[in-house]
């Protein structure tokens, strides 16, 4: 691996951050995949967020350098930033070339993909929130601000999907089976619905392994 890079980090919470956990893997994965090579690592920069914050301060300096030392921008786990639009526009408008560890074959293409199915997630969790929000006011359901009681379901129901699919999903990867849309024909063949009671799709596969990573 030849040229010049910058390393943009992600962690989730300020307790991550200052405890290094998640870090350590992704610098370790970043070093692993540079190892060797005449290379220069321009700058190592982590993001340190909560999910509610807009501003990625962090990705923004990352792609700065980036841009104006023409150097390839390399993250450790696409899939931990594949769903974060923020992410993804910023780095499609920055026009930077990026390398992912986890993912070495993805290009712009890829992100431009991800972001479309990002985004159309986005929206259609939006709508069937709001339908059953209006379904759940009309049936009497006393709902706070948020939707507390629809909210609290959904989680308990993604929570004991996640813990019962997890130990099929390590069976599944055995027997060489790793894109999203083999997973999710092989849910399918063993008859295990989603949360929601419905068949696996590709982007139904990738929202799962998000959460579970």
């Amino acid at each position: 691996m030849n040229g010049k890079f910058v390393a943009y980090y992600r962690v989730s919470t300020t307790q991550q951050g200052k405890s290094g956990l998640g870090l350590d893997a992704q610098k370790e994965a970043v070093k692993g995949y540079l190892n060797g090579g005449d290379w220069e690592l321009l700058g190592e920069f982590t993001e340190v967020e909560s999910g509610k914050r807009k501003n990625r301060p962090q990705l923004n300096a990352a792609l700065a350098i980036a841009k104006k030392q023409k150097a390839t921008l390399i993250i450790a786990k696409l899939d931990r930033l594949a769903r974060n639009l923020h992410f993804i526009s910023g780095l499609l408008e920055a026009g930077v070339d990026f390398v992912a560890v986890d993912n070495p074959t993805a290009n712009r293409l890829t992100v431009q993909i991800l972001a479309a199915v990002a985004e159309n997630e986005a929206r259609a969790i939006s709508e069937r929130t709001k339908a059953a929000l209006a379904s759940a006011k009309a049936r009497g359901t006393k709902l706070g601000t948020n939707g507390a009681v629809l909210g609290a379901e959904n989680r308990k129901k993604a929570l004991a999907t996640m813990e019962a699919v997890r130990p099929m999903l390590a069976e599944i990867e055995a027997a060489g089976i790793k894109t999203v849309r083999g997973i999710a024909e092989e849910l399918n063949k063993r008859n295990v619905p989603t949360p929601t009671g419905r068949r696996w799709h590709p982007t139904s596969v990738h929202r799962l392994l998000g959460r579970m990573n």
